[in-house]
């Protein structure tokens, strides 16, 4: 049975009329950030004084915090959006166009769309998007869960020759290994040795005890999950993909949707940014049933 799209719940229209002006950019951001009261960022005091002369902003005089003379803040502090000189209403939509685009949206259809002077302009916005996409509090993963690892990145023999490792045997590709509940949540990261001991802290550090099936491969990673979890393995190497049950088919979609995204919209990504392109992929299918998922991004924002 196909999976039914969920579809957002405002269009980019919708969006645009709904934050017309940056004062209702910032009444938003304040009654997400804050829905209980406006409190300081720096030490969580609810006793703030609003500053009549500058709208959206407060100062703190809390003994440990701001003091006599007072520490302010305004509804952007320590958010993606502090510091910034880009509108809020650029913001909201280029956070709506990432959100909504399965394989992504590069940073240069991102610099076409808003016009912003620089395309570093853009790649920055993107790029603290994606941070603010970033869950860094998950629950483990219940029920049937698949494990698998992959690589990402071109084979040095076909990179330019200042950017080839030039050590033989090393590979330039990347290691990643994911983790993904049956039409549950994916959890993915790098590893820097696709060995059994590290293998194996990631599927204890994202997966519970209490799940009702382990599927792996074959990998040699994986062979000592059995004496914690009910696990099992499909053998890729004698070509067997589905036994019953037991398979990999999930997370090797999710890893497909990636290469796809990489290979048709970004072309190129360093290891360095790898984790956040991660993040991105990964809140996208998490959310994936969330008609609010614009909601979600402004709320780790």
């Amino acid at each position: 049975m196909a999976t039914k799209t969920i579809q957002p719940r405002m269009t980019l229209m919708e969006l645009m009329t709904r934050f017309s002006t940056e004062e209702k950019c910032k009444q938003f951001l304040q009654d997400k950030r804050w829905p209980n009261g406006v409190e300081c960022p720096r030490c969580h005091n609810k006793k703030v004084y609003t500053l009549k002369k500058r709208p959206f902003s407060w100062v703190c005089k809390a003994k440990d915090c701001g003091g006599r003379n007072g520490y302010r803040f305004s509804v952007i502090t320590r958010t993606i959006f502090e510091n910034t000189n880009v509108p809020l209403q650029t913001w909201f939509q280029v956070i709506y166009l990432m959100t909504q685009s399965k394989k992504g949206i590069s940073a240069l259809q991102i610099h076409r769309q808003i016009g912003s002077g620089d395309y570093r302009t853009a790649w920055y916005m993107c790029h603290r998007i994606r941070a603010a996409m970033k869950d860094t509090s998950f629950p483990q993963l219940m029920g049937e869960v698949e494990v698998d690892e992959t690589y990402f990145g071109g084979k040095d023999k076909n990179r330019h020759w200042d950017k080839k490792k030039h050590i033989p045997g090393l590979s330039a590709k990347v290691a990643v290994i994911g983790a993904i509940a049956r039409k549950g949540n994916v959890v993915c990261e790098i590893i820097e040795n696709a060995d059994r001991v590290t293998m194996s802290q990631f599927v204890r550090k994202v997966v519970s005890e209490k799940v009702s099936l382990v599927s792996t491969d074959d990998h040699d990673g994986y062979g000592r999950l059995h004496r914690q979890y009910p696990h099992q393995v499909v053998k890729h190497a004698r070509q067997e993909y589905v036994r019953g049950n037991v398979h990999t088919n999930n997370i090797d979609s999710f890893w497909s949707l990636i290469k796809r995204g990489v290979m048709g919209t970004y072309h190129n990504i360093s290891k360095d940014y790898l984790p956040l392109y991660l993040a991105e992929f990964s809140f996208r299918h998490n959310q994936r049933k969330n008609p609010d998922m614009f909601d979600a991004v402004i709320a780790g924002c």
